[in-house]
């Protein structure tokens, strides 16, 4: 599949607020661009390193007591933008990230498609 045909197949919901990278002992933060129930984009940092043999740990603060924590990897990176990969996210993570997207696409079985998608076929 395509980026470009991977990119409308999930929802991405701009959201501007700022992130928080963690990959080891190395920590900086960013801002979010959008976020879909694949992964999200950032600005790129002024001064980051990333070794992308390793994950990338996300967080996205929502709220005092929510947030949505992903594991990633690196996607794609230019000057101007990071993309990450969700590899693993946690169910209460996904529980606010599908909130996020149903509010934003005013259609609650948008998301639950887009999680389809996503889990193993069983």
């Amino acid at each position: 599949m395509s980026l470009t045909a991977e990119r409308r197949r999930y929802s991405r919901i701009d959201f501007n607020t700022s992130v928080q990278l963690t990959q080891g002992e190395q920590q900086t933060t960013a801002s979010l661009l959008d976020i879909s129930l694949n992964g999200l984009l950032v600005k790129t940092p002024q001064h980051y390193h990333i070794d992308v043999a390793l994950p990338i740990f996300i967080s996205v603060e929502l709220a005092d007591d929510a947030n949505i924590n992903m594991k990633t990897s690196l996607a794609h990176s230019s000057s101007d933008v990071l993309g990450f990969r969700c590899e693993s996210i946690d169910i209460e993570s996904i529980g606010h990230l599908r909130r996020l997207v149903e509010l934003n696409l005013g259609d609650d079985n948008a998301a639950e498609r887009v999680l389809t998608e996503l889990l193993p076929n069983q």
